[in-house]
């Protein structure tokens, strides 16, 4: 029996949680001795530089004058159907149910039923785009025509089959974090770039879209600042940032906000600092939260989606109903003044990094489910392949 799969992974290459899960997930089978296609239109940024295992395949959208807006979603399912007879692919992964599982189901249809799909349900597919009834009936077929679902925490389980009425089974596969990237990292030279001695360092790292209430992040710093000498620092860049730069500006808090824009190396960048803000109103998991806590940096943030799956209240962070800046800022202040209270949340934060979300357990319970849906023997050892 040939021990080995070739793998289709289509997810949005660019900055995003489940882009980032999706790639890393491809590299670990890779190194398994999986044979791993990555299907988009452009490079995963996570994918960086050349892998054993690993192939990328660029989809290119018809420039047909007939077409007002390029057919992306038609193109994207003739590519997966095209790799998938030339590569002999096993499984086609897909994260997010529209466009990908619907490019694979149709895929299928023109490969055959000897090609699998497996898909990924990471948030917005559900909490945004399953909300508009004109989408539901289309995200219900491509979930329900899926050989398997798998949903990255128990409330967007939750949420999946409330809003579509699935009964189907689902997965649960938490994210994870690679721990050899992800572990706590000295960047004290870093760190001094931006805070005095005994000062303290506050950090958010999203998209900043609506969602994330940033603007909740100011107004915990503003209060955390008040009695704790302490600076912010902000990375990415999003739709919201140019009001968040104008509120700053009006609070006075200038020369205390720092913002990095975009960075790659996030496990260093996030070791600067003593605590994570996330007071988003939904977050499906909190992939950052989970990336912090394996650099032993304890998350702050709000009871949404599946945040509390991940952060224990009291034991690897603190969570607080969404827009109550005050508790969360009560929080912070605890963590900051207590050493004893912030030295036993750091090291419960990599505890449970390591035992819980590891990236051993989750490529381990992705390959489970390849083999079930393929109803082939999963093999006692898949050998590491440098």
């Amino acid at each position: 029996m040939e021990p080995f799969l070739k793998i289709g992974i289509t997810c949005y290459p660019s900055l995003g949680g489940s882009g980032v899960v999706a790639t890393e997930l491809g590299k670990l089978l890779a190194e398994k001795g999986h044979e791993v296609h990555f299907i988009s239109h452009s490079v995963p940024f996570r994918l960086g530089s050349y892998h054993k295992n690993i192939f990328y395949h660029e989809v290119e959208v018809s420039d047909y004058y007939v077409f007002r807006y390029p057919p992306y979603d038609l193109s994207l399912a003739t590519k997966m159907a095209t790799v998938a007879k030339a590569q002999g692919l096993d499984i086609l992964h897909v994260h997010y149910a529209v466009p990908h599982a619907v490019c694979a189901f149709l895929a299928k249809q023109m490969v055959g039923d000897s090609l699998k799909v497996v898909t990924t349900l990471h948030g917005t597919d559900i909490t945004v785009l399953a909300q508009d009834e004109s989408l539901k009936d289309l995200i219900r077929l491509a979930i329900n025509e899926s050989d398997a679902v798998t949903s990255v925490s128990r409330d967007l389980m939750r949420e999946t089959r409330e809003v579509l009425d699935i009964t189907r089974d689902i997965d649960l596969t938490y994210n994870f974090v690679d721990e050899r990237v992800y572990y706590p990292r000295d960047a004290k030279s870093c760190r001094m770039d931006f805070a005095a001695p005994g000062e303290k360092v506050l950090m958010h790292v999203s998209n900043f879209r609506p969602v994330k209430r940033v603007s909740d992040v100011v107004d915990i710093f503003h209060r955390v600042n008040e009695q704790v000498p302490s600076q912010l620092l902000f990375v990415g860049e999003g739709p919201e940032l140019p009001k968040i730069q104008c509120k700053i500006k009006d609070l006075g808090l200038a020369d205390r906000v720092h913002f990095l824009g975009k960075q790659d190396d996030i496990a260093h960048v996030i070791s600067m600092a003593d605590v994570l803000l996330l007071p988003s109103e939904k977050e499906s998991f909190g992939l950052v939260a989970l990336e912090a806590m394996a650099c032993g940096v304890p998350t702050v943030g709000s009871v949404a989606g599946g945040i509390p799956e991940l952060v224990t209240h009291g034991e690897t962070g603190f969570l607080a109903p969404i827009g109550d800046t005050k508790q969360m800022a009560e929080h912070c202040i605890a963590l900051l003044q207590n050493p004893d209270l912030a030295a036993r949340i750091r090291e419960a934060c990599l505890t449970r990094a390591k035992t819980e979300f590891s990236s051993e357990m989750t490529t381990a319970a992705y390959e489970e489910i390849y083999y079930r849906v393929l109803n082939r023997q999963l093999p006692t050892l898949n050998p590491a392949c440098s």
